[in-house]
């Protein structure tokens, strides 16, 4: 999914809340990310168009919590408790997912399936 910055996005997205895991001092989401507006969208392996910048799941803690909540490699995180996370640097994303005083992460995500299964639903019943 891939966009003009500063224009307004139609995005088929799911929910996903993970509750961090507590290991000593730490508070685990059992994910890391990709991408963001200061890094090169060409190094980015879930932009199709190569242009996205886009925060996106590069990987997934098997059993981890966001395992567990849903969460996919290569979803593209659109929002995080709130906050638009379309347009922010690498570092932004990560401050905002792993607040020390915030024991649940709220995503909105986006993912190709969803997208996919949207435009079947609506394209896919014969007219008469």
């Amino acid at each position: 999914m891939s966009f003009v910055p500063g224009q307004p996005v139609t995005a088929v997205v799911q929910r996903i809340e993970i509750q961090k895991l507590r290991q000593g001092d730490n508070l685990i989401l059992g994910f890391s990310i990709g991408g963001g507006i200061d890094q090169d969208p060409g190094q980015n392996p879930f932009s199709e168009d190569k242009t996205d910048k886009g925060i996106y799941v590069t990987r997934i803690t098997p059993g981890g919590p966001a395992d567990e909540a849903g969460l996919r490699m290569g979803d593209k995180i659109m929002q995080v408790n709130g906050w638009d996370m379309t347009m922010v640097t690498h570092d932004r994303a990560r401050k905002r997912l792993t607040k020390k005083n915030e024991g649940v992460v709220r995503l909105l995500v986006t993912r190709k399936s969803l997208e996919e299964a949207v435009k079947q639903s609506m394209g896919g019943c014969p007219r008469q």
